[in-house]
């Protein structure tokens, strides 16, 4: 599987992800191979590109837990979308706590993980599909994390509208190839500009305007290694601060690039100054990252496929070497020199085992 910018879409490529439209109705199922039509479709939509499978590259399994994931994006996004533009418009919120309250309801209540796959995205909903994920995100640690509920809802709100301001930023902008300094920084004073909305839009607003000023000025500031976290940095920053980098670091990008939540971790326990330990220790209980039948490369180069997760450390499970066959436990001592780099990706993707099958390894 691999992703496909619009304009480099040719008839004959098969979908590796459902395509939906704005009300969640399916349009093209996985597998369905593109024409003429579709094609048109695709750009019409205005998605940024396409999940395409490799030509000899099977149908990948999924859940019907995955399934409904999915669906719950797409018909909250464009809600989402409607509400931020309607409170930069009128000043005036009529749905976020509703909306709040959705995502809690589906995602703020689980007892297990759940897989987090990342959705495609039009310029159009770029930003709001960027805000959903970091509330559902939030959701889950606040869950976990076992927060009061008025501290859960003012996470998640707060994750909703915390982008609010980008919806203003100019594409050319927004969607710069290159990352420059003048980039980052009208994108930054954008952010901040549409946070001043907040305390007249909705109730509460002035502590939904502190938290996410506090979050994207930590944020954007740790880039630059100019700032980290402050002991009155309140919980919900902190929590708004991991989901929000969770999902741009695995998001796809323009470009269709991205990186794995190996690396998301790894770049969270590199930074505990900027990263509540906390809230990272509860992000890796609510998601999937590196679980029974996930390929991945070792510090040494050397592929493995993870037999068992290891819950007091994500990056140190126990694994099945490919190049002599062995099992090894990440964890004990022996090993403290060897341990997962990132998850290994063929030139398919095909990275994942059925569960089924690992288990019988196992045995």
């Amino acid at each position: 599987m691999k992703f496909i910018e619009t304009a480099e879409l040719k008839a004959g490529m098969r979908l590796a992800r459902p395509i939906y439209n704005k009300k969640g109705v399916l349009l093209y199922e996985r597998d369905s191979r593109l024409n003429t039509q579709s094609i048109e479709s695709v750009k019409n939509f205005g998605l940024l590109g396409v999940y395409i499978l490799e030509p000899a590259e099977p149908l990948p399994p999924i859940s019907e837990e995955d399934l409904e994931f999915e669906r719950f994006q797409i018909a909250t996004v464009y809600s989402i979308l409607d509400e931020l533009e309607q409170m930069i418009s009128t000043k005036k919120s009529t749905r976020l706590q509703t909306l709040a309250g959705t995502i809690i309801k589906n995602y703020g209540h689980l007892e297990g993980k759940v897989n987090f796959y990342q959705n495609l995205r039009s310029k159009e909903d770029y930003v709001c599909r960027h805000c959903l994920n970091t509330a559902m995100l939030c959701a889950m640690i606040t869950h976990v994390m076992n927060v009061r509920v008025d501290e859960q809802l003012l996470t998640v709100q707060s994750a909703i509208v915390h982008d609010i301001g980008k919806l203003k930023t100019p594409d050319e902008i927004l969607f710069a190839r290159e990352d420059t300094e003048a980039v980052r920084l009208k994108i930054y004073q954008d952010q901040l500009a549409g946070m001043e909305i907040l305390e007249e839009a909705v109730s509460g607003g002035k502590n939904l305007r502190r938290v996410c000023t506090q979050a994207v000025k930590i944020g954007t500031d740790a880039e630059n290694g100019k700032q980290a976290l402050e002991p009155k940095t309140p919980m919900a920053a902190k929590i708004l601060i991991v989901a929000n980098k969770y999902d741009e670091m695995t998001a796809m990008d323009l470009q269709g690039k991205s990186q794995s939540e190996v690396k998301a971790i790894q770049e969270f326990r590199e930074h505990p100054e900027i990263y509540d330990g906390a809230v990272v220790d509860a992000l890796i209980q609510s998601v999937n990252i590196l679980f029974p039948g996930v390929s991945v490369e070792l510090n040494t180069g050397d592929k493995a496929l993870v037999l068992s997760e290891n819950p007091k450390d994500i990056l140190r499970p126990t694994v099945l070497t490919f190049g002599d066959n062995c099992i090894v436990d990440l964890s004990l001592s022996g090993y403290k020199d060897l341990y997962v780099v990132d998850i290994m990706k063929t030139m398919d993707n095909r990275h994942v085992m059925r569960r089924e099958i690992v288990d019988h390894i196992k045995l």
